[in-house]
C-alpha cells in the first residue's frame, strides 16, 4: 500500500529522492540538455509537489507541477524509486498532479524529458501527453522530447 500526498518544495524527503533523480539524468546527458529545477528557490504558491510513501512510510517517488500564467503548468521531477516500479505508481503520481493542476485552474500540463528516457516517454505518452515543439523557455534539443496534455475538455465543442 503507497500514500500520496502533497509537501511542501523544500521538504526534505522530496530533496532527497531528487538528488537521485538528478544523479540519474546527469549520467545521461550534457549539463547544457540537463534541465534541472531547484522547486524550494520558487515561490511555494507555485508548486505542486506529491510525494508517494511505502507502508513503512519511505519515501518511494515524488513529482511536481510548476504552476505559470494563464492557465499553463510543467511538469517536474517525476521520480520513482527504482525498486518500487512496475506497480503503476506513475500513472497514480500523474493522475493526482493533473487532479491538483485542475482544481488550481491549471489546464494545460506541458513536460520536457529526455530521449534516453524511455520509461518516462512510454507513462507519458499512455497517459495521454503527446509530443510538441520545444516551449518557452526550452530551446529546441536533439536530447529533449516536449510533451504536452490538454486537462480540460473544450467545452464549446462539449455543448454541441
Amino acid at each position: 500500500m503507497y500514500t500520496i500526498a502533497a509537501i511542501p518544495p523544500d521538504h526534505p524527503d522530496l530533496n532527497a529522492l531528487i538528488a537521485q533523480l538528478d544523479a540519474y539524468q546527469q549520467a545521461l546527458y550534457p549539463a547544457e540538455s540537463n534541465h534541472l529545477i531547484d522547486l524550494s528557490a520558487l515561490p511555494p504558491a507555485s508548486v505542486i509537489a506529491l510525494l508517494i510513501r511505502d507502508t513503512a512510510l519511505r519515501p518511494v517517488g515524488c513529482g511536481a507541477i510548476v504552476l505559470g500564467e494563464e492557465g499553463f503548468g510543467e511538469m517536474k521531477r517525476v521520480f520513482i524509486d527504482p525498486n518500487h516500479r512496475g506497480q503503476q505508481l506513475g500513472e497514480k503520481l500523474l493522475a493526482a498532479l493533473e487532479k491538483e493542476a485542475l482544481r488550481r485552474e491549471c489546464h494545460t500540463v506541458r513536460l520536457e524529458t529526455g530521449i534516453h528516457q524511455h520509461a518516462a516517454i512510454t507513462l507519458y505518452t499512455r497517459n495521454g501527453y503527446q509530443t510538441r515543439c520545444a516551449f518557452a523557455p526550452y530551446q529546441p534539443d536533439p536530447l529533449s522530447v516536449f510533451m504536452e496534455k490538454l486537462l480540460l475538455a473544450d467545452l464549446r465543442s462539449a455543448a454541441l
